[in-house]
């Protein structure tokens, strides 16, 4: 079973990432503190970021004096990070069943990390299991993904929209691919298990969403993050044809109000909620 419907997706979605990668990396900064904390870098080893997106963890790992590697399959999201980190090998790949050495040549690697980026696997275990091939043994994984209950990371400021439509999507599905395929805890341990990860802990994690970038109360942030998005994109597309430009007009400014509602000394933050995975090769 192959990515191509996700490749599909995040083809079609990468570039609000890649326009709006400051405030993701604003709003995301204490779980990219959980992971590299976990995963315990250090100079010389060789790090591979699985789903790296726009290269924040390279970042990070290269200031740590390690040799970074990133895989995504996002054509956009490589190319930020290539230009982010000029020293970091990215490649454009499927890591759940490329040949990650042969791509990115080198010693296999002892460190796999990821945030938010492991989710999305049409076939989990196989991906792991291609991941542990890439790895020496012993190697540490350490990645974040989103718990089943979080529900205000992906809705706050949809919720008025939503509202609206006739027949409205429904929050992720927890255990399929995508933004909750390894919501819960015990399936992420089988899956790692399978895969024949050792030493598996699956610990919950909760982190302030920080949207205010340079001082800004976070408001424009967060909806140019939640409109620029895969629901967003779709409401847009179904609601401003029957609202009328001026209507859609009023319901963003509705959706504005309801991102207001939760500023927090004049900022929008709002508590998400993951799990920190860490295991053994």
């Amino acid at each position: 079973m192959g990515n191509e419907a996700m490749r599909e997706v995040w083809a079609s979605g990468s570039a609000g990432w890649v326009r709006h990668q400051r405030i993701y990396d604003a709003a995301f900064a204490p779980f990219t503190t959980a992971v590299l904390a976990a995963a315990e870098l250090a100079p010389g080893q060789r790090v591979l970021d699985v789903g790296c997106g726009t290269g924040t963890l390279l970042e990070a790992a290269a200031t740590a004096g390690a040799h970074p590697v990133g895989v995504d399959i996002s054509d956009d999201m490589v190319a930020a990070a290539r230009l982010r980190v000029p020293g970091a090998s990215v490649i454009i790949a499927d890591a759940q069943d490329g040949d990650l050495l042969a791509a990115a040549p080198g010693a296999p690697f002892d460190r796999v990390v990821s945030r938010f980026g492991v989710m999305f696997f049409a076939d989990p275990c196989a991906a792991f299991a291609n991941l542990r091939t890439a790895a020496v043994p012993d190697a540490r994984l350490a990645f974040v993904c989103w718990r089943e209950e979080e529900r205000d990371l992906f809705e706050l400021g949809l919720r008025t929209l939503l509202a609206r439509h006739e027949d409205p999507p429904g929050p992720p599905p927890s255990g399929v691919p995508g933004p909750l395929g390894l919501g819960e805890a015990a399936h992420v341990r089988q899956v790692l298990a399978d895969a024949g990860w050792r030493d598996v802990a699956v610990e919950p994690v909760d982190g302030v969403c920080d949207y205010g970038v340079d001082g800004s109360d976070g408001v424009a942030e967060r909806l140019a993050i939640v409109l620029g998005g895969q629901t967003g994109r779709a409401l847009r597309a179904d609601l401003e044809p029957r609202l009328g430009a001026a209507g859609w007009d009023a319901a963003v400014e509705e959706a504005r109000a309801e991102v207001r509602e939760r500023m927090v000394d004049g900022v929008v933050r709002f508590v998400a909620r993951a799990w920190l995975v860490t295991a053994t090769n």
